[in-house]
């Protein structure tokens, strides 16, 4: 069976193309809070690790941060470039990041942790490219019954659907959720005190239909799922999803669907 590793690699070769499109509107609310956790501003070095299309990496750009990019999908590494010409852009894996120790100020990386084989791996890559004093923070969806797209997707598969699809075996999706599990990991890659805090965010689509079609696109894991359902099966899961979707209707004909995220920031001592 294809390793967890290229199986989320190839998952992201093939959701480059709708990447932006789905989730542009989604994973930069929370640049703000993620720049500002780990002090982003003119002079500092900062990592953007898993940058996908490179919102985070731009939004710390417009900040004066001197920035560097790094993904392990060569789409996503050339969509990223393409948005922002000017920055720089590496192709590289976050378990063993390509450059010397003490090399960065600050460290980030936005919803990348849930889609490696070996996060703790990542956590003291992170850990190692830091300067003593130097900031890591990292963003994870919170859990499923409060990051509710993925509430409804997984409850249907499960509900109407075959959830027992043979998919390559990976870290559970909301390990880095639940606060105790977060600390102690961040703790055992060698980081100081650290800090969880809950940013707000919703989902927006003009329809029930679009957001399915997005988290059928844009995802790995669970778009995976959905792909390996009979044809009866997915229409019986894309009816739920639509029909539950459609609770979070708004005044304007469109649907916000709550998608909060955690913030998890820690120091190199």
């Amino acid at each position: 069976m294809t390793s967890f590793h290229d199986f989320e690699q190839a998952g992201w070769e093939r959701a480059a193309e709708f990447y932006g499109d789905a989730f542009g509107s989604l994973t930069p609310q929370t640049a703000p809070a993620l720049l500002e956790a780990v002090g982003a501003a003119r002079g500092r070095r900062l990592l953007d690790v898993a940058s996908g299309p490179g919102f985070i990496a731009g939004a710390a750009a417009g900040l004066g941060s001197d920035v560097v990019g790094l993904d392990f999908a060569p789409a996503m590494i050339t969509e990223a470039r393409r948005r922002w010409p000017a920055l720089t852009f590496r192709e590289g894996d976050a378990e063993s990041l390509p450059f010397d120790a003490g090399s960065f100020d600050a460290v980030v990386m936005n919803f990348g942790l849930l889609h490696l084989a070996r996060p703790d791996a990542a956590l003291a890559d992170a850990h190692r490219v830091l300067r003593p004093g130097g900031r890591y923070a990292f963003t994870v969806w919170a859990a499923p019954e409060r990051a509710v797209a993925f509430g409804l997707a997984l409850r249907a598969i499960e509900e109407v659907g075959n959830p027992n699809v043979p998919l390559p075996e990976g870290p559970p999706f909301f390990r880095f959720s639940d606060r105790v599990q977060c600390t102690a990991a961040i703790a055992a890659a060698g980081f100081g005190t650290v800090t969880i805090s809950q940013v707000p965010q919703v989902w927006r689509f003009p329809s029930p239909a679009a957001f399915f079609d997005g988290i059928s696109a844009s995802t790995v894991r669970t778009a995976a799922l959905l792909r390996a359902q009979s044809p009866q099966n997915l229409g019986r899961i894309r009816a739920q999803v639509e029909r539950e979707a459609n609770n979070y209707a708004n005044a304007d004909g469109g649907i916000g669907i709550p998608m909060p995220a955690l913030i998890t920031f820690a120091d190199k001592p």
